[in-house]
């Protein structure tokens, strides 16, 4: 009985912690991540004329781009990411830990688009590529390409907002 008595309050104190460690893991863990526009980016048609423009979060950081749309659960209908690289090269996306379905258009160094992924699978470890060199890459809402009548003939002109 006093070897019981003993380590009640050892027992109790320690419960306490592990509860109190389990709740604040679960407050910091996001439940779904703000859309912060950065810029502007406008889709245009061969003759220069705009197609449809849209706010952007701005992927410039191997951070960010490794981030991507991932565990966001809404975005809006004119909203997207844009990707940055350094320079044009193959590229290859993904949609794991990504609950939206979306458009992924890969767009060369000359602004236009190389190739456009529809309505991409959530969640899926399925692998989207660049028909030829990409620098950029623009993610939206899925539907939002054969809406707006995105495609291979159009061009992408972007700019970041006055802070």
């Amino acid at each position: 009985m006093r070897f019981l008595l003993g380590t009640l309050p050892v027992f109790l104190v320690s419960l306490l912690l592990l509860t109190g460690c389990g709740e604040e893991e679960e407050s910091t863990t996001p439940r779904d991540i703000p859309f912060r526009a950065d810029g502007v980016l406008e889709f245009v048609d061969a003759d220069g004329q705009r197609l449809e423009a849209i706010a952007i979060e701005i992927a410039d950081t191997d951070s960010a781009r490794q981030r991507g749309l991932m565990d966001r659960r809404s975005l809006p209908e004119r909203g997207g990411m844009l990707f940055i690289f350094d320079d044009a090269d193959e590229r290859s996306f993904w949609m794991r830990n990504t609950p939206l379905a979306l458009d992924i258009i890969f767009v060369g160094a000359d602004s236009q688009v190389v190739n456009i992924h529809r309505r991409t699978r959530p969640l899926a470890d399925e692998r989207y590529e660049s028909e030829g060199p990409a620098q950029y890459v623009v993610e939206v809402r899925a539907g939002f390409t054969a809406r707006y009548d995105i495609d291979e003939d159009t061009h992408i002109r972007w700019r970041r907002r006055d802070n």
